[in-house]
């Protein structure tokens, strides 16, 4: 199949999966219940981090989590007791546990506090806490979350990237005294060589905007031409398929050589070709 001819084919399933009809059966279903952009930015992270098995079930896990919450995570997070917090307790999914969920409730505390946008978690030279970026890098440079120099401080608007925005949100994240080390494995970067699937995913519904009502659109900072293709199983073989993929690993360098490609189909808004992939991929077309 020619190039132009993939092209077009795609385009014909982001149009068939990018539609409201879409939302009912995946984890963008979590975040569509609210309206205030706090409560859809809590919902959507939790759905995208415990976006792990099969979807009904992640669904299922993700009502569950809310509800103990009272459905108002943002309040929550602001103004939770002690006693609140005891209603978290034996939450699971996978290998998610209450132990991780204290700790995400504890940052977006800290985070909230500071900001009314989980956006700024993600680019280091908007955010209120450039100087404490530092003091983090300094106190773990021979920690795993550490990268090897401190470019976050020096971050621009011209010279950022996704890469760079999630290597600092996991070193932010992480900021707060005695976070479990267990938990570290919930939140990937490209450090680390990971795909970022989960984040990815979570950074597309944010960022891009369309008349589709899948997708939010709801940051306006991080341009959807930035995003890179989250790069699940489905997305991964059906690329493959088209031979959008050349790369033999499935790791960080094969989601961006799998944007880079989009990027040729649609050099703004490369991302949205995700509805084709994961849909021909999940939906058993290919």
């Amino acid at each position: 199949m020619q190039i132009t001819d993939i092209k077009d084919f795609l385009d014909v399933k982001v149009a068939q999966y990018n539609r409201p009809n879409f939302i009912a059966n995946d984890p963008i279903c979590i975040p569509h219940q609210y309206s205030l952009k706090q409560d859809i930015e809590i919902a959507a992270f939790f759905a995208a981090i415990l976006a792990w098995g099969q979807r009904k079930t992640i669904i299922n896990k993700c009502n569950e989590l809310l509800a103990r919450m009272d459905n108002q995570p943002y309040q929550f997070m602001l103004h939770h007791s002690d006693e609140d917090l005891k209603g978290l307790l034996g939450f699971k999914h996978r290998t998610f546990n209450d132990t991780d969920l204290l700790y995400f409730v504890a940052f977006f505390k800290q985070h909230y506090r500071q900001s009314n946008s989980l956006e700024t978690a993600f680019i280091p030279n908007t955010s209120a806490y450039r100087t404490e970026y530092m003091q983090i890098e300094e106190r773990y440079t021979d920690f795993e979350l550490s990268s090897s120099s401190c470019y976050a401080a020096e971050l621009t608007l011209k010279d950022f990237s996704v890469e760079k925005a999630l290597n600092h949100f996991r070193t932010y994240f992480f900021s707060l005294p005695d976070f479990p080390r267990r938990t570290i494995k919930h939140i990937s970067s490209p450090l680390q060589k990971s795909t970022c699937k989960r984040l990815n995913m979570f950074l597309r519904w944010m960022v891009r905007k369309d008349n589709c009502g899948v997708d939010f659109g709801i940051w306006n900072t991080i341009r959807s031409s930035d995003l890179i293709c989250p790069c699940d199983v489905h997305v991964d073989r059906v690329a493959r398929y088209f031979g959008l993929i050349e790369r033999k690993k499935t790791d960080w360098l094969t989601a961006v050589e799998l944007t880079q490609k989009l990027k040729e189909f649609d050099a703004t808004d490369p991302v949205k070709y995700d509805f084709a992939l994961f849909g021909l991929g999940v939906e058993g077309e290919l």
